[in-house]
């Protein structure tokens, strides 16, 4: 709408006007207030569906919980589809002016619906800064370290058996030297509250999780999957369509087909537990690489085969449906792998912190693209030392993608077996929650010092 802020369609010699400064800068401030739109709205629009719903501590509510996530992403793949079919559609037969205003108008009227229902909203109030909290309980068994753990009975650090509250557990067990009192009286009001937080605090299972979490979180290379594909007739882009029709039809199945039949014989109300899922996705994630470096191994050896070596444009005797079941494999790992990475999160940090997990999840995902850009250059530029044809050359017949993917398969692997030692060393879930009767979770949680009777 505003020619100055694009460049020129003129060319000079056969060369177009590059963009200018004032031009990229709106291009960057537009791309970062979309980042931080989304940054804003993803990690807190699940947790805030859920604060909508009943979690109190039985099966049915957890049920209801699980069929959330399964559904909420449901409802993101039917809007992908829709964003990859009708706005597709509209950018390219009606121009970028309304394809770029179809969606700036959807928002809005996304925007002012979400404002409208706000007098119906279930919201949490804010307690403390989660932050100060991590660095208060830091701070304290710094303090503390001198503490011999072995020697504390449990009334030394715990008192009560309340709602959402956990038994301190025997990994970092060196935090829970921030819940030990020294002195009663010091520590402790008349009411039994903590006196001084940077003295004594609550350790609970948010600081315990958040190192094993990041760990778990870095078993994600989804991102090196690179989306470099074949010179096909059918555009890449459009395969993606596969893969979400693929998980928008997994996801209602999962949910309603499999969960209720495999809880017959595991008694899990989500059928699988979180990890499994998890596990489950990245053996998709392998086997959807490997699939790939088979297909473009048969596609460049037919295109030499018909003397297409110096014609990366050239149409070869063979259908771009060969790309199918790669994309079908990969809507059956993300119809597992986000949903399973959301539960486990949401499930073992405190509802206060539930908006906090969803941004290790979004975050996750992001270092993983970053990680895969990295790679991807990485080998562009390795494999081209020397003069040598690179393994992304710009023509795909002469490169070898079919090493990359190799590459990105042994990736995965050796990502697999990370992912089964993080679960190792995770171990089991031994956290006991007890009965349910009120919503305080963070304040109710003392470990204090009881008198002896």
């Amino acid at each position: 709408m505003t020619p100055e802020l694009r460049p020129s369609c003129e060319t000079i010699n056969g060369l177009r006007n590059s963009a200018s400064a004032a031009q990229l800068a709106v291009l960057f401030i537009s791309l970062g207030l979309i980042s931080i739109g989304a940054g804003c709205v993803r990690p807190c629009s699940i947790a805030f569906g859920a604060d909508q719903l009943s979690t109190k501590e039985n099966s049915s509510d957890e049920r209801l919980l699980d069929s959330y996530f399964n559904w909420y992403y449901s409802s993101i793949g039917a809007s992908t589809l829709v964003a990859f079919g009708v706005i597709v559609y509209i950018q390219e037969n009606l121009g970028w002016k309304i394809g770029f205003a179809v969606p700036a108008i959807l928002m809005l009227i996304s925007a002012f619906s979400f404002i409208i229902g706000s007098p119906y909203y279930v919201k949490v109030k804010a307690s403390n800064s989660l932050f100060t909290s991590f660095v208060q309980v830091v701070v304290v068994a710094t303090k503390n370290r001198k503490i011999n753990l072995s020697e504390c009975i449990p009334d030394q650090y715990y008192h009560g058996r309340d709602p959402n509250v956990l038994v301190p557990t025997d990994s970092l067990r060196f935090l829970n030297k921030a819940c030990v009192t020294r002195n009663r009286v010091r520590d402790l009001k008349p009411d039994g509250s903590i006196s001084d937080p940077w003295s004594l605090c609550t350790v609970e299972k948010h600081l315990h999780g958040v190192p094993r979490l990041i760990l778990n979180a870095s078993s994600k290379y989804h991102g090196l999957a690179g989306r470099v594909f074949g010179n096909f007739k059918i555009p890449a882009g459009s395969f993606n369509i596969i893969m979400i029709i693929t998980l928008s039809i997994v996801i209602p199945v999962y949910d309603r087909v499999i969960v209720p039949w495999v809880t017959r014989y595991t008694s899990h109300p989500r059928g699988f537990s979180s990890k499994f899922r998890m596990g489950i996705r990245l053996l998709f994630i392998i086997a959807s690489r490997a699939t790939s470096t088979i297909v473009e191994t048969a596609r460049r050896s037919a295109a030499i085969e018909e003397g297409f070596e110096d014609q990366p444009n050239a149409e070869i005797n063979m259908t771009a449906l060969w790309l199918v079941p790669q994309f079908v494999i990969l809507g059956f790992a993300e119809a597992f792998y986000p949903i399973g990475q959301v539960e486990f999160f949401y499930s073992y940090f405190p509802k206060s912190m539930s908006s906090f997990a969803m941004a290790i999840v979004t975050l996750g995902l992001a270092a993983a693209d970053v990680v895969g850009s990295v790679v991807l250059n990485t080998v562009d530029k390795v494999t081209s030392i020397g003069g040598n044809e690179s393994w992304l050359s710009t023509n795909i017949n002469k490169g070898h993608l079919n090493y990359y993917y190799a590459l990105t398969t042994l990736i995965g692997s050796i990502n697999f077996l990370y992912f089964l030692a993080i679960c190792w060393a995770y171990g089991p879930n031994r956290v006991e929650k007890v009965d349910a009767s009120t919503g305080k979770e963070d304040e109710q949680f003392h470990y204090m010092e009881l008198p002896s009777s």
